[in-house]
């Protein structure tokens, strides 16, 4: 039943067809039981091309609703015109009338709404009722309009609800298309901050290493503990950047997790310290204060920190020019977090900034400005009076759009 039915939506016209063909033949057994009927007069010769006219608009309906109803109403004018009277064929003007309603131009359907409540009313007046009072002509005629406004009716309901139908369709779409832009924006906002990380873990790690590993080779003869001391630094913080670096590549995988892989937590404030003295094993030295009562901060917060400090010294060992120091303060205040970062090299005012470097195109700061824009921060960087750099930054403890 299935395929039938699904067979029939596909053909519309060969359904319609077969009911004018039978709606036909009901006419012309009509025509012919009135013509050997000798009790009746015999119908009109126009009756045969009207029933005619009038099967073939329920034929061609839905392929040209609104010629078909043009179609419908002349046959029907050329019925009062013409005096053949009511016949079975004329149940296609309710068809007529059902499908411009449903489907039509609007135009089509207020004209077919026109006509099905005035044929009742004229048919009255062409072909009254005999040995029938005023009154029962009125209820007559209601009678035969309500017919004309129900297939009225149906139809505009029906275009209703496809129009409503096709709305739901339309924002479903379009919602979907929303969805899809914001998981584009997701993803692409999570590979920005995947790169920020891989750019902290690499940037520094490796520059620790490449500072080892050349006071390794410049010592291994002269002094081999200080080469191994170095080689081991190189080793572990090795490891560290291979072990985050695995951690951020972790989230780009699908469902997928390595049970030997080692994976690191976000690092915080307190591992600045850790932080602060690899880099003095580098060979940079570096003054670290922390001023305020510390106290538990947000995790966001707590990772822009520790990436800020390490972003800064690691560009002032790259920037920095030799014997160049540095120094970081941290300072809690009440509702917030301050950052200060500031170094001596001679070459930081001119190879450090933002529109560019030796080495890129000044990604280290705008990842800078973008960590702290995330968090609700402002960032001040720039070079010093007299030489070296600064960077300056206040943190809020409440997170963005937070009313208390």
């Amino acid at each position: 039943m299935q395929r039938v039915y699904d067979y029939f939506r596909r053909h519309p016209t060969w359904v319609d067809g077969f009911w004018a063909v039978f709606l036909l033949g009901i006419a012309g057994v009509n025509y012919v039981r009135a013509l050997e009927s000798p009790l009746e007069e015999n119908p009109p010769v126009a009756y045969v091309p009207i029933a005619l006219a009038l099967c073939l608009a329920v034929a061609l309906r839905r392929r040209m609703p609104e010629k078909m109803l043009l179609v419908a109403a002349a046959a029907g004018m050329a019925q009062l015109v013409l005096d053949v009277e009511v016949m079975p064929a004329d149940f296609a003007m309710l068809v007529a009338i059902y499908t411009v309603a449903a489907t039509g131009e609007r135009w089509a359907s207020r004209f077919a709404l026109v006509g099905g409540l005035f044929a009742a009313p004229l048919s009255q007046l062409r072909w009254p009722q005999e040995n029938v009072s005023g009154a029962g002509h009125v209820l007559v005629t209601v009678f035969q309009t309500v017919p004309f406004a129900l297939a009225w009716v149906l139809g505009d309901s029906l275009r209703t609800r496809r129009a409503y139908l096709d709305q739901l369709e339309e924002r479903a779409a379009r919602l979907e298309k929303e969805r899809e832009a914001q998981s584009k924006v997701a993803v692409a906002a999570e590979r920005a901050r995947i790169a920020r990380e891989l750019h902290d873990v690499v940037a520094h790690n490796v520059s620790v290493m490449v500072v080892q590993a050349d006071g390794a080779a410049y010592v291994m003869d002269t002094a081999p503990d200080q080469a191994k001391k170095a080689l081991e630094t190189i080793s572990g913080t090795g490891r560290q950047a291979l072990a985050e670096m695995r951690r951020l590549l972790g989230v780009l995988r699908t469902g997928e997790h390595e049970e030997s892989g080692e994976y690191v937590p976000q690092p915080d404030v307190e591992q600045i310290d850790e932080l602060i003295e690899q880099v003095r094993s580098a060979g940079l030295p570096v003054d670290f204060k922390v001023e305020g009562t510390p106290r538990p901060l947000p995790s966001g917060v707590e990772l822009t920190a520790y990436r800020i400090v390490q972003e800064a010294l690691t560009n002032t060992r790259k920037h920095g020019g030799p014997n160049a120091g540095a120094s970081v303060r941290l300072v809690y205040f009440d509702d917030g977090l301050g950052l200060l970062v500031e170094d001596d090299g001679k070459g930081a005012p001119h190879e450090l900034c933002e529109e560019g470097g030796p080495d890129g195109k000044g990604h280290g700061l705008i990842g800078m400005r973008e960590r702290i824009g995330m968090v609700g921060g402002t960032l001040d960087a720039g070079p010093r009076p007299g030489g070296g750099f600064r960077i300056s930054a206040l943190l809020p403890l409440k997170p963005v759009g937070w009313h208390g």
